[in-house]
């Protein structure tokens, strides 16, 4: 019995072998066949492994930290050349430095822009502001308005990252407390008064008729104005608002009219301020007009015409052609851009090297150490040199005065306050 069952068993055994040979090798290559696979594989395999290794070299040498700097300006609307100007200026700033190369803490950087259009929209600035947030940038050059860096700074601040605004001018804006705020131009607490003394005493202005386009930057500038003319004696006739989506501005300006002043103030951006000098020339007003910065671009000739040439405007920082790196930074952006400077594309080419130098000097990318070197800054670049105060104004801030001749702007004083 024994026998017999071994028998079987091992008979059964032999056919389940023979059937799981069968299994395992369903293709039969014969021979010669195998033996031509086998030395192809043998020739491939060191092949192979030098591709691997070279891939892996490859990505070693690609493989820089990627380190995001936002920029946040209009890139739409009616103002959107300025937001453009912007976001060019620190984009070149960021083609140089990686250019150059850039190591921090050790790791080789690649600086990658990250840019957003707040369309000089409040609501808007705020959505992007938390964009950047989440898109985890280490700072942010922007934005580009008042009216969109004041509520957009909050949250900036709950994420501890440092803004520095290149061209927001009202003074709330550093005044709120938040030790992320920055910004390296000017405040309407000193660009309103240099303006209103300029009218007063080098123009011999009397009376004054202030129009506003109802935004935190022109509205808050207007005021700085109005504060320092009528301590000088000038007779503030009205105080009218408008706002900076209109197009026809022929109601006030008749207004105006009437009370026959000798400048009108207007605190707006160019989009507005230019029709509104053009529309003030069609109606007969012989008063001067007198605006800021967001009026006083080289685009304003297109926008106002003729009437450029009854225009004094002021800018809250140096003048291009008295910065010390201002003729060789105008050669480089026209070259890279093939367009000029509209204004303060110096300024956020600036801010994003004070960035990277506070990372240097932090020697990390980590927000909250970049945060803690900002108040030490000492940089010297092409707006001259940039150090903050406690609230993160510039220590030394410069007014620079213009008027047209010819379409062209011209520079008639510089400020220093």
């Amino acid at each position: 019995m024994h026998d017999d069952a071994s028998g079987v068993v091992v008979h059964g055994a032999e056919r389940n072998v023979t059937k799981t040979k069968h299994r395992a090798t369903p293709l039969f290559l014969g021979p010669k066949l195998e033996t031509y696979m086998n030395t192809k594989l043998h020739k491939l395999l060191p092949i192979s492994a030098a591709a691997l290794m070279f891939a892996s070299m490859a990505t070693t040498a690609t493989a820089d930290e990627v380190v995001k700097i936002g920029h946040v300006a209009p890139l739409t609307g009616g103002i959107a050349h300025l937001g453009k100007d912007n976001e060019n200026g620190a984009r070149l700033a960021v083609e140089e430095i990686n250019a150059k190369g850039l190591t921090i803490g050790g790791q080789k950087i690649t600086l990658q822009l990250d840019p957003q259009d707040d369309a000089a929209d409040p609501r808007t600035a705020t959505q992007v502001a938390q964009k950047l947030v989440d898109d985890k940038v280490v700072a942010v050059v922007g934005h580009l308005n008042s009216g969109t860096s004041i509520p957009a700074s909050k949250i900036y601040s709950d994420a501890g990252i440092v803004q520095i605004s290149p061209s927001a001018t009202n003074p709330v804006y550093t005044q709120q407390g938040f030790k992320t705020t920055y910004r390296v131009v000017a405040t309407d607490a000193q660009q309103g008064p240099a303006l209103a003394n300029y009218a007063s005493k080098e123009l011999k202005l009397k009376s004054v008729a202030i129009v506003d386009d109802s935004t935190a930057y022109g509205q808050g500038l207007a005021n700085e104005f109005e504060k320092t003319a009528k301590s000088l004696g000038m007779n503030v006739m009205s105080h009218d608002a408008t706002n900076d989506k209109a197009v026809d501005f022929r109601a006030i300006l008749t207004k105006i009219k009437g009370e026959n002043p000798d400048a009108v103030m207007f605190g707006g951006m160019d989009a507005t301020g230019g029709p509104f000098a053009k529309q003030a020339k069609q109606l007969g007003l012989r008063a001067k007009v007198l605006a800021g910065d967001g009026v006083c671009t080289d685009q304003l000739s297109s926008l106002a015409g003729d009437a450029t040439d009854n225009i004094v405007c002021s800018e809250a920082g140096m003048a291009l052609e008295k910065m010390a790196g201002g003729a060789e930074f105008a050669a480089k952006f026209q070259k890279r851009f093939g367009q000029p400077i509209q204004i303060y594309a110096p300024f956020t080419y600036d801010a994003v090297y004070i960035i990277v130098d506070a990372m240097k000097r932090a020697n990390s990318t980590d927000p909250a150490k970049i945060l803690a070197a900002m108040p030490n800054t000492d940089y010297k670049g092409v707006i001259g040199e940039t150090t903050f105060d406690s609230k993160g104004d510039l220590k030394h801030g410069v007014i620079s005065l213009y008027d047209y001749k010819g379409g062209k702007k011209t520079l008639l004083d510089v400020v220093k306050m």
